[in-house]
């Protein structure tokens, strides 16, 4: 359960219809095998006890007799064991059945869920033996061997200490309602929905299955864990075939395919990352009215299995980055396309320095020019050579601007610069942060005062991951008219480029290619004595990989640095060892608290994922912050 991690599974046992000893072994045997993986929660199939399929024989006194009795053996099976069960049982109330949900869990049943929705149609036909639990009363008890235990839809079941650790239980046609239980408890406080199913298999269900329980989950901001029956279920004219699926907010994290036949599916929820969704979204309204079953488990660290992506701004897919990039791409070139409608801009000023940044801007500036149907060569492309500019960079400058048929112009900013240094007494041979950002300033009033001369504005070009940094120099580069790239992290600048490299012409794709293999520079510093690039970014701010990592973490799910920082350990096994990774975790954070001044004085750009740093929008920060917890808390790391 460390940093809200919990282990859970869908468990599909052998089943044989109407077997209640039979299956009662089987269960037993799951139990042991999630016992000895310290699963936190599992959950067993609709009606495992008996077989969902037994018809009829749900009127037999001698079947939910055998199921009721299996029920208590079954729950005192789980004393001593670490798991959380969740067991399908029929179970009289009141002279009627209900298709039920049984919670046990050290030694005991904890509470009864009965099913809501009981489905009559096609080849369903439960309410012919089975009734609603919409009307059981919240504060109905089920006499269960001598004990009486909660029984009815209104029931939570929370952790004694860990108050994020919650679940509510809807079964199986519940998911397929209009008005679904899960929606209530999840808003009375369930964190995980448990659905013990029993859904047959036809063609195309499986897909709109997975569809329906992802997005569900993406709605209700929960952890989901569907089991379906196995094979051993399949009688007369259905077959069933133990799809199980364990979902978080809208992702999938692990499915067990139809036919598959696996005995536990195994992740881990992450309930602090759910909890964080819910306490910043404000439409997730609070339900109150509910009954809560408390319930006791040791918390141990949980060992993480489940995939932690280490570039997290980016698809695994390599089609879905494709559609990713060309989205994106639209996104940036339709927002600049109004900005430059609106203020009626004769040209799209930008800087061109043969790096990653402008070669975006530019790409999606092209873009903008040609949705508005004006001539590429309204667009002004600059490049300002100085000290520290290369010869490779220049000539993937020209030869990018040339091959998109933009204008193209030189601007040498030595003499200028060399002059400022003099107005201002800088010697220029001290390679300090004065005589970097000199230039930086230098470069960006070129660009203002050329789009003056020609009417038109300036596109800006740097990236969401130095923005978080900070690593832009105040009213520099840090300065525009429009920033299209703001919202775009530098990992996933690469892959948009790839993208338009992929489908460019061949000489275009060839600069392209060579400028994703220049290394990260802002070429303030001499080159070498090559005349290669000296300066490399990410040698004096670490790796963007790792930044883009701890930004998404931070910013989209609120993760304290220890958290980060475990998760890195794990994404990033192999590639860096724990004191590189705790290093620039601690530069990142230093940075991104005291450098929160320059965002607050943007310009304007678009959003265009779940994670922004616009002051506007999404992100809005005091300037003076201390960083001190943050850092504090990085310090007791091991």
């Amino acid at each position: 359960m460390k940093d809200g991690f919990i282990k859970v599974a869908a468990g599909v046992p052998r089943c044989t219809v109407a077997d209640v000893k039979d299956n009662t072994v089987e269960i037993k045997k799951l139990i042991d095998k999630a016992d000895t993986a310290k699963i936190n929660l599992l959950c067993l199939p609709e009606l495992c006890v008996t077989g969902y399929t037994c018809g009829d024989l749900f009127f037999s006194d001698t079947l939910l007799t055998s199921a009721k009795n299996a029920l208590k053996e079954i729950a005192e099976y789980t004393a001593g064991k670490y798991p959380v069960v969740i067991v399908g049982v029929p179970l009289l109330y009141s002279s009627k059945l209900f298709n039920c949900g049984a919670v046990i869990s050290g030694g005991k049943i904890l509470g009864i869920v009965p099913k809501t929705y009981m489905p009559n149609y096609n080849e369903f036909y439960e309410q012919r033996q089975f009734s609603s639990g919409v009307f059981v009363d919240k504060d109905t008890t089920l006499n269960i061997c001598g004990t009486a235990v909660p029984f009815g839809t209104e029931l939570i079941f929370s952790h004694n200490e860990m108050s994020d650790y919650t679940f509510g239980i809807e079964i199986c046609e519940d998911l397929w309602a209009a008005a679904t239980p899960s929606e209530r408890l999840c808003r009375g406080g369930a964190n995980i929905i448990v659905n013990p199913s029993a859904s047959n298999e036809v063609i195309g269900k499986a897909e709109y299955r997975a569809t329906l329980i992802s997005s569900t989950s993406a709605r209700l901001l929960c952890g989901y864990i569907y089991t379906s029956s196995g094979s051993g279920e399949s009688t007369q004219d259905l077959v069933y075939s133990g799809h199980c699926l364990i979902c978080e907010n809208g992702t999938a994290l692990t499915e067990s395919a139809p036919f598959e036949e696996k005995e536990l599916t195994v992740t881990e929820i992450d309930l602090k990352k759910l909890a964080g969704e819910r306490h910043k979204n404000t439409s997730f309204e609070p339900l109150t009215g509910f009954k809560t079953v408390t319930f006791e488990q040791k918390q141990i660290t949980t060992e993480i299995t489940r995939s932690i992506a280490k570039n997290p701004f980016v698809p695994t897919d390599s089609g879905d980055i494709n559609s990713r990039a060309e989205a994106i791409l639209k996104i940036q070139s339709y927002g600049l396309k109004k900005r430059l409608e609106h203020t009626r801009s004769k040209t799209a000023v930008i800087g061109i320095s043969g790096g990653l940044d402008s070669t975006l801007a530019l790409l999606v500036t092209v873009r903008a020019m040609k949705l508005l149907n004006r001539p590429l060569s309204d667009i002004l492309a600059v490049t300002m050579p100085c000290f520290g500019t290369t010869s490779r960079t220049r000539s993937n400058s020209e030869k990018l601007c040339r091959l998109l048929g933009v204008s193209f112009k030189v601007v040498n900013i030595t003499k200028a610069v060399n002059q400022h240094f003099a107005d201002i007494a800088q010697d220029p041979q001290c390679l300090d942060v004065t005589y970097e950002n000199s230039q930086a300033r230098e470069r960006t009033q070129v660009l203002m005062d050329i789009a003056n001369k020609t009417g038109g504005m300036v596109i800006g070009t740097g990236d969401l991951s130095e923005l978080a940094l900070g690593w832009a120099t105040y009213n520099g580069d840090h300065m525009s008219m429009y920033a299209v790239n703001s919202s775009v992290p530098k990992t996933l600048v690469r892959y948009i480029i790839r993208h338009e490299a992929e489908n460019a012409e061949p000489a275009l794709k060839e600069v392209l290619l060579d400028i994703l293999d220049t290394p990260v520079s802002p070429e303030l510093l001499p080159a070498d004595e090559k005349g290669e690039i000296s300066q490399k970014t990410e040698d004096l701010v670490g790796p963007y990989e790792l930044h883009d990592f701890f930004l998404y973490h931070i910013l989209r799910n609120g993760e304290s640095p220890k958290k980060i920082y475990r998760l890195a350990l794990i994404a990033f096994n192999g590639d860096y060892d724990k004191e590189t990774i705790k290093h620039w975790l601690t530069v990142f954070i230093r940075r991104f608290f005291s450098q929160q001044f320059k965002r607050s004085c943007l310009p304007d750009g678009p959003k265009v994922g779940s994670v922004t740093l616009s002051p506007r929008g999404d992100w809005r920060m005091p300037s003076d912050a201390s960083a001190e917890s943050w850092l504090k808390e990085l310090e007791n790391l091991n």
